[in-house]
């Protein structure tokens, strides 16, 4: 089922809508009032070759809402508005579209979508946090141009990666955070990718978004943990999360260090330069000055050096991004590093890696190996932190 909310950005459901189609899925379109002030429920009609519903009230079924909820294999709501969130959040079911997500026992998908200062306001983040604990998907929103001429942290993500998180969210059930499990932990991210100049303008990089290890993060003060975030990107965050931003490996792996000694969870999740310009030039280079010369030196070991620091107590947790057999190379990379847990990750593979919001992985430890499906990355972050806190009481058990 697609459900479908009065925001600007509920013309892409219509493409959502089309791609879930092709896909072979049979899709049942759900309007709300406010979505008709955007797009018709006659295209929609069209676009799934099944009806529209639009209320509880007018449909041929004396109880439509239980009839959709109890035959969706998913619902996903696109764009879900903050007016949807807060309601879906604390059980408010008005219309057709909420009395069929309370109703439902399928996995729900939400991707909300709206301007900056709405997604970032503290009840629009409780809310969602909210069903996050209850083991709803939530597609963060993408950064880039809203409606008004504004640019930003709101805007709906494109089709392609909505679909991909649908089939994400419908490999498997996602279990609720275990709220207050991380509760007088103080845990220390990395993420995003670093950027090692090359003059004043130009720089080595790669094409890390950051999500992975902001997602890390935002599981990690949900579940209660003091965190400290030490990132290359400039993503979104809900309140809590002391941030520390840097550019480069070198900033990043000083950033780190400085923060160890006070952490009881450490997870590199950041894609960090393994590479970087010997001497970067003073100034911009031009073509007229004819093709330059780069002469590369490694980075700083930011895992080596944290394993090295590392304090009695202290669960470092790795990230590995292999091209291939993902498993067989953090295997390797998890005796040679002496970390705790390794988390590998097949950047070739469709729908995971850098960029996008979705994620697969394999998490390692001595004589374990965890095979995590496409998920949305916030999942694989439980997913990861989970991990953690089972290596934490294996190591550090209860008396």
């Amino acid at each position: 089922m697609v459900g479908v909310t009065g925001g600007i950005a509920a013309y892409k459901a219509v493409e959502v809508c089309r791609r879930l189609v092709d896909a072979g899925a049979r899709v049942s379109p759900v309007l709300t009032s406010g979505a008709q002030r955007f797009v018709t429920p006659t295209t929609f009609s069209a676009v799934a070759g099944e009806p529209t519903r639009t209320s509880l009230w007018d449909e041929p079924e004396p109880s439509p809402h239980l009839a959709l909820a109890q035959e969706a294999d998913l619902v996903v709501v696109v764009p879900a508005t903050a007016h949807l969130v807060a309601a879906y959040a604390t059980g408010l079911a008005h219309d057709l579209l909420l009395t069929t997500l309370v109703a439902t026992r399928a996995p729900v998908l939400v991707c909300p979508a709206m301007h900056t200062e709405m997604w970032e306001h503290p009840a629009v983040q409780a809310n969602v946090e909210t069903l996050r604990r209850r083991g709803v998907h939530v597609l963060d929103p993408a950064t880039g141009p809203l409606a008004g001429g504004d640019a930003g942290v709101g805007r709906l993500p494109e089709p392609g990666e909505i679909v991909e998180a649908c089939a994400a969210a419908l490999a498997g059930p996602t279990a609720p955070s275990p709220a207050g499990d991380l509760s007088g932990l103080r845990v220390l991210v990395t993420a995003g990718g670093t950027r090692e100049p090359i003059d004043p303008v130009r720089f080595l990089g790669n094409r890390s978004s950051g999500r992975q290890g902001h997602a890390v993060a935002a599981e990690a003060v949900g579940r209660g943990a003091a965190v400290t975030l030490v990132t290359a990107s400039d993503r979104h965050l809900p309140d809590g999360v002391e941030v520390v931003a840097v550019e480069t490996a070198e900033e990043m792996a000083a950033a780190v260090l400085e923060h160890l000694g006070g952490a009881d969870v450490v997870v590199l999740a950041a894609a960090v330069a393994d590479f970087r310009p010997k001497q970067a030039a003073p100034t911009k280079l031009r073509r007229s000055h004819g093709v330059p010369e780069l002469v590369l030196e490694a980075t700083p070991d930011i895992l080596a050096a944290v394993v090295a620091e590392r304090r009695p107590g202290q669960t470092v947790v790795g990230f590995a991004a292999e091209w291939g057999d993902a498993a067989a190379g953090a295997a390797g990379k998890l005796r040679a590093k002496g970390v705790d847990l390794m988390v590998a990750n097949d950047v070739s593979a469709p729908g995971t890696g850098f960029e996008g919001q979705t994620n697969a992985v394999t998490i390692l430890a001595a004589g374990m190996e965890l095979n995590v499906g496409l998920r949305d990355k916030r999942d694989i972050a439980r997913a990861v932190l989970d991990a953690a806190v089972v290596q934490r009481r294996q190591e550090h058990p209860r008396p």
